[in-house]
């Protein structure tokens, strides 16, 4: 069984979940993935394969970076360049003007999802409702950008890179900028660079997938289990003890050096990973999640 992670640089035109389908398919096991791209976006797209999926719940994805070009003095009903457009201006911002205003978007900041996204409303996404011409009201929400650049402006199309906490809608960014300079727009392209953990300095294409997936290469592209687990300390225990949080035993230990948290839990021997565990302030150790051997 295939186990770990696949850093799929994701195609422009299918959905994130198409997307993991056709890498469920490849490899022929079980995959699921972290943090959604819109269909006409292209970048990172963690998938986690086999056992892998049990562990998504503790992979953190605090910082995202994306590349994104807008363009200014039209919007569209989905804030991207596969919507309809519904409003146009002849106010096109000047790059000064662009450039002076980034700092108001940098911090923490208050952005309202755009009307076609997964954003669930009462259990439903809100795109879905909006197809569906119902009345949709999305509340806000804090998000934080570290940092924002623009990089070149070509009469009304402008580039620009973020680096954003999870949860930031770049359409919503986009459009925000342009309604401070008294403009409209929306995201013509856009690509996520990094997600947490996943780069694209470690990413594969589906093509360049499909061409290893039967060949020894596939081990130089699955990702560690537990590698993107980066932010959680480790700790290393005898086979015994390791065993006995594998059963579903609590273990207990005077010298632990971290408390009141999760570890990642490592033989001493093999050094191979068994799990996510919880260790409590009184050095209680118990298994959250663990790989059974």
């Amino acid at each position: 069984m295939l186990t770990g992670w696949i850093c799929l640089d994701k195609p422009k035109g299918i959905s994130s979940n198409f997307a993991m389908l056709k890498v469920r398919r490849l490899l022929g096991e079980n995959t699921g993935y972290i943090g959604t791209l819109d269909p006409f976006a292209t970048g990172i797209l963690p998938i986690a394969v086999g056992k892998s999926r049990k562990f998504i719940q503790f992979v953190e994805e605090k910082e995202k970076r994306y590349e994104f070009s807008v363009r200014f003095g039209k919007s569209t009903n989905t804030l991207d360049s596969t919507g309809s457009i519904n409003a146009e201006t002849d106010i096109i911002p000047t790059e000064k003007q662009m450039r002076e205003c980034l700092h108001y978007f940098i911090g923490e900041i208050e952005q309202t999802p755009p009307l076609f996204s997964a954003v669930k409303i009462q259990g439903h996404r809100s795109c879905d409702l909006a197809r569906q011409n119902k009345s949709v009201i999305i509340p806000s929400r804090k998000v934080h950008v570290f940092d924002l650049q623009l990089h070149n402006v070509n009469h009304d199309v402008a580039s620009f890179s973020v680096r954003c906490s999870k949860g930031t809608y770049v359409r919503t960014l986009a459009s925000d900028i342009a309604k401070f300079l008294g403009s409209l727009s929306y995201v013509e392209e856009l690509r996520r660079t990094h997600s947490g953990f996943f780069s694209l300095k470690n990413a594969i294409t589906l093509e360049n997938l499909s061409e290893i997936v039967d060949t020894a290469q596939l081990d130089s592209v699955l990702i560690p289990l537990e590698s993107p687990l980066d932010d959680i300390p480790a700790l290393h225990l005898g086979i015994e003890q390791c065993t006995k949080l594998q059963n579903g035993l609590a273990v207990f230990l005077n010298d632990v050096p971290v408390r009141s948290t999760n570890v990642k839990l490592f033989d001493d021997e093999q050094h191979k990973f068994k799990g996510v565990c919880r260790v409590s302030a009184d050095g209680k150790v118990t298994a959250v999640k663990m790989c059974l051997d």
